[in-house]
């Protein structure tokens, strides 16, 4: 087994079809099919599914894939590592954050490190929490910042801050009176909501915010993206419940396309964790990045840049 059969292993899985892994890859199919065959023989059993509807991974093969995700990872860091001249800390970072948290720590943290840190290469994958848990697991993300403390087994985890959520409209609708500095469930349930759906971790904190006081949630639209979103509730399709970071999804320029009304009768928060692979599968850039991160979070929020959380 070495790295150029797991290369082509990896990009077969990933794009589903022999055929379109040849042409990605610039090899021959049947030069293909044959290190793969070698590959399962080595093995000892079969990697890949083979159907009309195209190639899927077996149980072993799927595990492999993982693995094989972080072996070439790690064949990436050692190239550069080796290219590196300068006497830095230096490497490519993979680093998620759901869409609420990017709109907050994006642009910040990337100009962060270009001046402290500028041999560090950052790659921000913005996701949903759950695809990001995902891409975790398939060896894909280096750091993560996700909503549970259960989300990630195997990983370190340390909680950033908690963020409170509120009631965000468009300022010119009619939705709630022009002068109101706070809103009940009660009232919320009454207006036509717009939020994420079932599968999202913030629509299921609230669901069980509602369901606590007996009350049914009724959204007009469930939209999974956080830029039409808000979008849709700049327009007056209706309002919805998210953290103050999500009104800076269009920059901070923008932000006053929305309000943020306070929920007066419970407390909706949510605590954001800084997820790291073991010690032992971090590199020394992913540790930088994650001490910068935290310093960053502890500057935006002590300067006011980053309202509506509190430090943990």
């Amino acid at each position: 087994m070495d790295a150029r059969q797991l290369k082509y292993f990896s990009c077969i899985v990933e794009c589903a079809s022999v055929s379109m892994a040849s042409r990605q890859l610039n090899v021959a199919q049947p030069a293909l099919s044959q290190q793969i065959a070698r590959l399962e023989l080595e093995v000892g059993a079969p990697l890949l599914i083979r159907s009309n509807r195209g190639v899927t991974a077996t149980a072993k093969g799927l595990a492999l894939y993982r693995q094989a995700k972080f072996i070439l990872r790690q064949f990436d860091r050692a190239l550069l590592a080796a290219q590196e001249t300068r006497d830095e800390v230096s490497g490519r970072v993979v680093l998620g954050l759901p869409p609420t948290t990017n709109c907050q720590l994006g642009v910040p943290i990337v100009e962060r490190l270009q001046r402290s840190h500028p041999g560090i290469i950052l790659n921000i994958v913005e996701s949903l929490s759950g695809n990001l848990q995902a891409q975790a697991f398939a060896g894909e993300l280096d750091l993560a910042v996700l909503f549970s403390p259960e989300a990630i087994p195997d990983w370190r985890h340390v909680p950033l801050l908690s963020e409170e959520l509120f009631f965000v409209h468009a300022p010119d609708t009619r939705l709630l009176p022009q002068e109101v500095d706070g809103i009940t469930l009660a009232e919320i349930a009454d207006v036509p909501l717009l939020l994420p759906s079932s599968t999202h971790g913030l629509r299921r904190r609230i669901d069980i915010e509602f369901e606590r006081l007996d009350l049914r949630v009724r959204p007009v639209a469930e939209i999974d993206s956080l830029s039409v979103l808000m979008q849709c509730v700049s327009r007056g399709v209706g309002a919805t419940i998210k953290p103050r970071s999500a009104l800076n999804v269009h920059g901070k320029a923008n932000a006053g396309q929305w309000n943020a009304i306070p929920i007066i009768d419970c407390r909706l928060e949510r605590t954001n964790y800084l997820y790291s692979r073991p010690t032992e599968e971090s590199s020394e850039a992913s540790e930088v990045v994650m001490q910068e991160i935290r310093a960053l979070i502890s500057d935006l929020v002590g300067e006011s840049k980053w309202q509506g959380v509190r430090m943990i």
